[in-house]
């Protein structure tokens, strides 16, 4: 898996890529909320290995 974490301005954007299957989900928000943005995407990138190929 990779996270990365991407600031513009005020707002950070945390992208998750699960490598294997290259589903990528991504979370944007205040940059200080760091952890929260991380916590997000994991869990949207947990949800949509899940659910398949929808």
């Amino acid at each position: 898996m990779i996270v990365e974490l991407v600031r513009n301005g005020a707002y950070l954007k945390c992208s998750a890529v699960h490598v294997a299957s290259g589903t990528e989900v991504s979370a944007v928000g205040p940059v200080t909320e760091r952890n929260g943005l991380e916590r997000i995407a994991l869990a949207k990138l947990k949800r949509a290995l899940a659910s398949g190929s929808d």
